[in-house]
């Protein structure tokens, strides 16, 4: 999301559990111009704000802790059901293209849902 429209919106990224990048990861984000070498992935206890327009689950048990968490916010919680590249086994050459394909569909997802308008508004 920040690629496509940098720092024109607040996004803010929390997962199910937290712990160092994945060097997979990093590697496909990499391909596209994105370091995320640095990224500290975070929980949703650990969020610092509590005012969203929108907030976008990619697992069930992301799902769950979205809508507890928006139960009384005025925000609209999407659901993009997105396959763990972390359960592909095999060669590097094959779990690297599993996880191009998450990252492709999202980057479809995204700009499908906020596209990228030339007067920089959505």
């Amino acid at each position: 999301m920040k690629r496509f429209h940098g720092d024109r919106i607040f996004v803010d990224s929390v997962g199910v559990r937290s712990g160092e990048p994945d060097p997979f990861m990093v590697e496909v984000m990499a391909e596209v111009g994105v370091d995320m070498s640095q990224h500290k992935a975070k929980t949703f206890d650990q969020l610092e704000d509590d005012s969203f327009d929108y907030v976008i689950s990619l697992s069930p048990h992301a799902q769950h802790k979205a809508v507890d968490l928006t139960r009384y916010m005025a925000c609209e919680v999407l659901f993009w059901n997105t396959f763990d590249p972390t359960l592909i086994e095999g060669s590097r050459a094959h779990r690297l293209a599993a996880y191009r394909d998450v990252r492709d569909t999202l980057q479809t997802r995204i700009l499908d849902t906020f596209p990228q308008l030339e007067d920089g508004v959505f």
